[in-house]
């Protein structure tokens, strides 16, 4: 049997027997069936490492809602994302792979071609969970293609509110006109609320009409994607912080934190908190020049593969299963969330095909502590990484592959390569044999170009704002 027809049977036996033996919250009688948990997805867009209160990093940060994610359930210290912008990052998220392996390794770029976006013979999480049974919603920000088999509606999803592209503004909605207006289920709709607030309202409302029934619900905020626009009475809660781009990042939060706060306090009041599995996550690290972000301590940022571009934020919750108050430092990354949630649900490949992600349910429920990965990739135009336990390899460009203990080094600072060169060269040749097995790119180039300029003004930024300040190890 091939290596990827036998993890996906692999995969499907497990959901079997999770489904099995999944306790629940109270006893049923014989004749009634348990009721299957519902799937919440919540993504947020270019936010930093260190820009939540559970990271206990900066203390500007009030994020309480997404922090009770964290409290009551698990905290990876080492979460990471299969790409450091925002298409690839959620196209892999959504099918479980790797998404270099269907050649959708960048963004598209001011000017797409046409068959840019999630390749329609890719199975996404949505497709799995519709084909068990479940309804699916999707909220937000879509950035996985704009042609009618592209679009949310033709990937799994039964209902969709949000946009089609990269980027949005927040304010003056107002009528639905221009390049890339708010959508319901595919059609042009007016809006006159700020559009975090309105992702917000579509979100519990697709809760509360679904809440007798299993369902699977995508929300991807745009926040705190720039352009940085807030409403004054976000902006008032951090009237202390007089870095304006930082004061707009905070607002923007906020705002996306009170509209986390509203889906839970639906799901509580609809009785559903201990049949509900969430995750949390930022679909890669933060911008932190162009929107104020921080993902200290960590090197790099956004459109880079050093750690400060793939080392998110990510919580995962489900009352009553996974103990609250875990903080993992193994290494998982998003490809996890499709496994994993098909193994809570029991829901086996709508599909069988190639997996990357693992279930992680044995590891958050002490059934074992292993790793879940022996190792980690990732490739971005002439960017290329590989975590590997503790130690990670970077090249960049033609330069000579640098290799960095990350438990000693998290700050990627101290090259090791010239004083552990069969681990160097042990990785690189692991690495090359992952990357052979890799298309090529659809589309784009990772504009170089723009990474130089975005270089440039991080920068000139970290020479205005160095900070005395020690930040603790993540």
């Amino acid at each position: 049997m091939a290596p990827w027809k036998k993890r996906a049977s692999v995969l499907l036996a497990a959901a079997t027997l999770w489904a099995a033996r999944v306790p629940t919250a109270s006893a049923a009688p014989a004749t009634q069936p348990a009721r299957r948990p519902n799937v919440l997805v919540i993504i947020a867009d270019d936010l930093g490492y260190a820009d939540l209160g559970a990271q206990k990093l900066e203390p500007d940060i009030k994020t309480p809602n997404i922090d009770s994610i964290a409290a009551q359930g698990v905290r990876f210290t080492s979460g990471y994302v299969s790409c450091p912008v925002c298409s690839p990052s959620r196209a892999g998220l959504l099918t479980g792979r790797y998404q270099e392996r269907f050649g959708h390794e960048f963004n598209p770029g001011p000017n797409p071609p046409g068959n840019f976006g999630l390749p329609v013979d890719q199975v996404t999480l949505a497709d799995d969970l519709k084909a068990a049974g479940y309804r699916t919603g999707m909220v937000g920000k879509w950035h996985e293609g704009t042609a009618l088999d592209r679009q949310p509606m033709s990937r799994g999803f039964e209902s969709s509110y949000g946009f089609l592209g990269g980027a949005h503004t927040y304010v003056k909605l107002g009528e639905p006109t221009g390049k890339d207006p708010i959508l319901r289920n595919g059609k042009p709709v007016g809006e006159s609320e700020y559009l975090t607030d309105a992702i917000s309202r579509e979100a519990v409302g697709f809760i509360d009409q679904h809440k007798a029934e299993p369902f699977f619900l995508y929300v991807a905020y745009n926040a705190v994607h720039v352009p940085q626009e807030a409403p004054q009475k976000y902006q008032d809660r951090f009237s202390e912080v007089k870095d304006v781009h930082r004061k707009l990042m905070l607002a923007m939060l906020s705002a996306e934190d009170d509209g986390v706060g509203r889906m839970l306090a639906a799901l509580k009041n609809a009785n559903l908190e201990e049949n509900t599995l969430i995750f949390f996550i930022s679909d890669n690290g933060g911008p932190t020049a162009l929107n104020g972000s921080s993902n200290r301590p960590l090197s790099g940022f956004k459109a880079q593969v050093w750690e400060g571009g793939i080392r998110v934020p990510f919580a995962v919750q489900w009352k009553g299963h996974i103990a609250a108050g875990q903080v993992v430092d193994q290494p998982v990354i998003s490809l996890d969330i499709l496994p994993t949630a098909l193994a809570a649900t029991g829901a086996p490949l709508s599909k069988p095909r190639p997996i990357d992600g693992v279930n992680l349910l044995p590891l958050l429920l002490h059934e074992n502590n292993r790793a879940p990965h022996e190792s980690l990739f990732w490739r971005y135009g002439g960017q290329r990484a590989m975590r590997q336990g503790d130690y990670k390899l970077v090249q960049i460009g033609q330069e000579s592959p640098q290799l960095f203990d990350l438990k000693a080094d998290v700050g990627e600072k101290h090259d090791l390569a010239a004083e552990q060169p069969q681990r160097a060269e042990q990785m690189f040749a692991a690495y090359e044999k992952w990357n052979g097995e890799l298309a090529k790119p659809l589309w784009g180039d990772g504009q170089p170009r723009k990474l130089e300029k975005i270089a440039r003004q991080e920068t000139r930024r970290s020479k205005k704002t160095e900070s005395p300040t020690t930040q603790p190890s993540p």
